[in-house]
């Protein structure tokens, strides 16, 4: 199943933004189904996000999980307040599953989260990206200045949760 945005339609005489990618990898010495399951409940969104962005799931408990799943959330980007929907996109039980953003800031967030098997044991976790601001020449701007320093931020955080949590390698 495929599901596109429609807040922000392109119309089919103007050629779409082109999107960011940020890629991100980290090695733990955790069995891949383990990390999977980590990783693929929503509760621990709270615990891999950093405190300054306030990110709070509005979505009751108990939280759905697969291909089809819709969360909402409540965050903080920069002190103002913004709602993010999220589907889960799709979702191959222990090795990867997508998240895409419905309604939030971005203009385009697409994420797939991987999960691979590390031959001495452990898993890398595999983080791809798709993202787009919007508003043109500006968004660009904006990407450069504020959302890709952000994002490798709030990766950087996650990683240290991560490390904190599962272990390194």
């Amino acid at each position: 199943m495929m599901v596109e945005p429609v807040d922000n339609p392109v119309p089919e005489d103007r050629p779409a933004m082109p999107e960011d990618l940020f890629t991100a990898s980290q090695d733990v010495p955790r069995p891949r189904e383990e990390v999977f399951r980590f990783f693929s409940d929503p509760a621990n969104l709270e615990r891999l996000t950093p405190p300054w962005l306030g990110f709070r799931i509005l979505t009751p408990a108990p939280l759905p999980t697969g291909a089809g799943a819709v969360f909402e959330y409540r965050l903080k980007v920069h002190g103002l307040p913004l709602r993010w929907r999220t589907l889960i996109e799709t979702w191959e039980e222990g090795h990867r599953f997508t998240d895409l953003q419905l309604r939030g800031p971005y203009a385009l967030w697409h994420h797939t989260h991987e999960f691979l098997d590390l031959p001495g044991g452990g898993t890398r976790i595999l983080d791809r990206v798709r993202y787009r601001v919007g508003w043109g020449p500006i968004g660009s701007l904006v990407t450069a200045l504020w959302v890709r320093p952000d994002i490798d931020r709030i990766f950087r955080f996650r990683q240290a949760i991560i490390e904190r949590l599962l272990g390194s390698t």
